[in-house]
Parts: C-alpha cells; sequence; structure tokens
C-alpha cells in the first residue's frame, strides 16, 4: 500500500497523467532500471531476471495510471491539483467523497512493489503502464509495440478479486 498512497498523492485523471508518468520514470532511475517514456507519457520499465532466471521467458506486468475523477455533489475537490484522501476502514480502503483510483492504481503499485522487491524471484521483467485507459485505451493505443519483447502479459486491471487475465 505504500506506492499506492504515494500514486494517490498525485493527481492523475485521464489527460492529467505527467506528474505520474514522472514519478515512475524516477521511481525508474532511483532502482537503476532502465525505462522509456513516450510522447503519451507511457511508461515501460524493465527488470532483468533474478539468478537462474535471466534467460527465461519474459513476463509483461501491465496496468494502467490514469482514474476515473468523480466526486460526490458536497465535495469540494479539484483532481487537477488535490490529492486523494485515502480512508482506511478496517479491511477496506476508500477515499472522502471522490473516486479512489485503485482502478487502475492498484496494478501500478503491485508492478512498483515487485520491482523494489529484491528477494522475488523472476523472470525479466517488462512493466507497463499506459495512460488514458479510461478514455478510450489512448496510451495503450499509441503504444510502440517494438518496446515489447515479452509474449506473456499479465493484465492487472480485473473487477473481480485473484482474477488475472492472461
Amino acid at each position: 500500500f505504500y506506492y499506492f498512497e504515494e500514486l494517490c498523492r498525485i493527481p492523475h485523471g485521464s489527460g492529467n497523467t505527467k506528474e505520474v508518468s514522472d514519478y515512475l520514470v524516477q521511481f525508474a532511475k532511483d532502482h537503476d532500471l532502465k525505462y522509456v517514456q513516450d510522447e503519451m507519457n507511457n511508461v515501460v520499465i524493465y527488470k532483468p531476471g533474478t539468478a537462474g532466471y535471466e534467460n527465461a521467458p519474459v513476463v509483461i506486468i501491465q496496468g494502467h495510471m490514469d482514474m476515473v475523477c468523480e466526486k460526490n455533489p458536497d465535495v469540494v475537490h479539484d483532481f487537477e491539483k488535490d490529492p486523494i484522501k485515502v480512508i482506511y476502514d478496517g479491511d477496506y480502503i476508500h477515499a472522502d467523497g471522490t473516486t479512489l483510483g485503485a482502478d487502475d492504481g492498484i496494478a501500478v503499485a503491485m508492478a512498483m512493489a515487485l520491482l523494489d522487491d529484491e528477494n522475488a524471484v523472476h523472470p525479466p521483467l517488462e512493466v507497463v503502464i499506459t495512460t488514458d485507459e479510461e478514455v478510450g485505451m489512448l496510451g495503450a493505443a499509441s503504444l510502440d509495440a517494438t518496446l515489447i519483447k515479452g509474449r506473456k502479459l499479465l493484465n492487472i486491471d480485473s473487477e473481480e478479486e485473484g482474477i488475472f487475465t492472461v
């Protein structure tokens, strides 16, 4: 949840993804990971496989960085500038009168946690985080496919807990 909370501090509605895209680039730099940021602000981060898995098939972890921006009528919130106020309520989290951005911020946070985990055993990874999915898959449609070498993709954008689209 650390990375999810960090993402919630950065406004990232559809069409307003430059700051969160730059945050992902800085994350890659801070972790000495190769990355590409394209003109649509899509980000691809590459992590080599761990010992024994260096030559395993590449796995793509995919999500999107934009969120739907909706709020209750009585809530004062500027999605262009204000962070999302995360509320922990027992086993649940939600936002204070606005959408939370878990679609698909949680995928981005999970991918970041995996990239940050020095103990995780994994094949080479390509983490693909696209923009403007909520308004027509614009980032994915513009992504240069030559940036991607993997043939197996885990899309972490499901509506049901525990479900991955492969």
